[in-house]
């Protein structure tokens, strides 16, 4: 199991360490999907009794990251093509509204910043770092609009799909395309057109909605064809 583990026996926040380092390794997809999760192994991981990794576990099920299956207990999500549509769909209805309500109270820092981060995603060679490098340049427009809740609504739909945007970034052109998107998008921002910048976050998103589903459909079909011949 490809979990980043740290001795934690003696603090008194084991749960929300477990969740953290749990939460990250999914959402990078160093846990992949239908992995099982095994209570006593990650608790020697940790070196904790089984009750922290409990309570991460209700957490990363509460997220849907985590899901508990008969004989098997708590596994690794695996979303359907419909699931990753909708929350792609309502991302597309979320972020927009945010960046209307941003761009008016955008400083020159935060632009500068959203820059230098774009920069940074678009020169990135390791695509480890892609997905939270597109996350902090999303956020870096998104924080002058002060909705909080907004925020957290955003940063749990993007934990859901995170592990396979990235695939997707990876085996498609989908890196050329948002780091365009990513320009356009942010030029507007700097030009204080809310309503194009709006709509621009709109298009990218429902965009990279369409390819990750395709992407989806045609990996799934291409290995449920291989399994179907090896088993035949």
């Amino acid at each position: 199991m490809k979990v980043r583990s740290v001795d934690i026996g003696q603090m008194a926040s084991a749960s929300e360490v477990i969740f953290e380092a749990l939460r990250e390794a999914i959402v990078k997809g160093d846990l992949t999907e239908g992995e099982a999760l095994r209570q006593d192994r990650i608790a020697r991981m940790f070196n904790v009794s089984r009750i922290p990794v409990r309570e991460a576990l209700t957490r990363l099920e509460e997220q849907g990251l985590v899901s508990t299956q008969r004989y098997r207990g708590a596994v690794v999500t695996t979303l359907s093509t419909e699931e990753v549509s909708e929350i792609f769909e309502y991302r597309a209805l979320l972020e927009p509204e945010m960046l209307k309500a941003s761009v008016p109270r955008m400083t020159d820092e935060a632009l500068r910043r959203a820059r230098q981060i774009a920069a940074a995603f678009a020169s990135e060679p390791d695509s480890v770092h892609w997905g939270e490098l597109n996350r902090d340049f999303h956020y870096a427009l998104y924080e002058a609009a002060n909705r909080p809740y907004f925020l957290q609504a955003i940063n749990a739909a993007l934990d859901r799909v995170d592990r396979y945007s990235r695939i997707q970034l990876v085996m498609t052109d989908g890196m050329e395309r948002a780091r365009r998107e990513h320009e356009a998008i942010l030029a507007a921002c700097e030009a204080r057109d809310a309503t194009r910048a709006a709509e621009l976050t709109g298009e990218h998103i429902r965009g990279a909605g369409r390819s990750l589903v395709d992407f989806l459909i045609r990996s799934r079909a291409e290995r449920d064809g291989t399994a179907s011949r090896a088993s035949a």
